[in-house]
């Protein structure tokens, strides 16, 4: 039963914390050392990614279906003659360059990331630097650029504050919002970016481990704990992003900022 309760708060946990701008990597990493919750495997972790991919899918499902839809039309030969004039499209293709950068930093910083995942103080450290970028962020003026104003670099330079958050502590939404803010994105269009960005990093993590945890044989015996924990963490990161999504209209990210500082600073303290 304790197992259950286990799996339901680390999904809820993962969930808001992976699209709210907080970290949910940090969080996980302080909420085994603090409660002493432990992930049961390699498998269940790459469920509960597979949890908050499922949030994304469904919050944004219109917008993805624009854009596979104008990706099929180029099956139309007379649809390469307008290859750029549709938005979705070029949507697609930015994010497809903003995952680049990300996939780079992830593969060079590898030995060092795996060292930050064990270090809590790292992570309060990183917490502080993520309060820094969504205090920026929020003062910031609202920039004009929808998303067929957004150019390449834009896409590469919010794929790099992306590639920052594969370390504990820093947000990869609060990282990317802010990224795409400086760059002068509208903040509707650069919440969008970024939580749609966020889909080729998640599946990505995914994938890497479907193999290992198949092989591991571990689905047969811990299938309702891995159940509870996907559920949670889709439920909850549905409610994530559309709080965030209302937040970042409103100019409130520097309330994040002072939870990550206060957070920062126990984790400091008391590890």
């Amino acid at each position: 039963m304790l197992d259950y309760i286990y799996a339901l708060l680390i999904g809820i946990i993962q969930g808001l914390t992976e699209f709210l701008p907080v970290s949910s990597s940090g969080h996980l990493v302080l909420s085994q050392h603090l409660l002493g919750l432990k992930l049961p495997g390699l498998t269940f972790e790459i469920l509960l990614h597979f949890g908050t991919l499922i949030s994304v899918l469904w919050v944004f499902r219109r917008r993805l279906a624009g854009i596979f839809s104008s990706f099929w039309a180029l099956l139309k030969r007379d649809e390469w003659a307008r290859f750029k004039t549709s938005p979705n499209r070029w949507f697609g293709l930015l994010l497809i360059l903003g995952s680049i950068p990300t996939a780079a930093i992830a593969f060079v910083f590898k030995e060092y990331v795996e060292q930050a995942f064990t270090s809590p103080k790292f992570v309060g450290i990183a917490l502080f630097f993520t309060g820094l970028l969504l205090w920026v962020a929020d003062i910031l003026p609202s920039g004009h650029k929808d998303i067929s104003k957004t150019g390449v670099w834009d896409a590469l330079l919010v794929g790099v504050f992306q590639g920052l958050a594969v370390f504990p502590g820093v947000s990869r939404s609060g990282s990317t919002i802010s990224g795409a803010l400086w760059r002068g994105l509208d903040r509707k269009t650069a919440a969008e970016f970024s939580f749609l960005l966020s889909i080729p990093a998640i599946l990505g993590a995914t994938l890497l481990g479907v193999v290992e945890a198949l092989k591991s044989g571990a689905w047969e015996d811990y299938w309702q704990i891995y159940l509870i924990g996907t559920v949670a963490a889709a439920a909850a990161g549905i409610l994530a992003i559309k709080v965030f999504l209302k937040l970042l209209a409103n100019n409130r990210l520097r309330y994040f900022s002072l939870y990550c500082w206060l957070v920062g600073v126990l984790v400091i303290i008391l590890l």
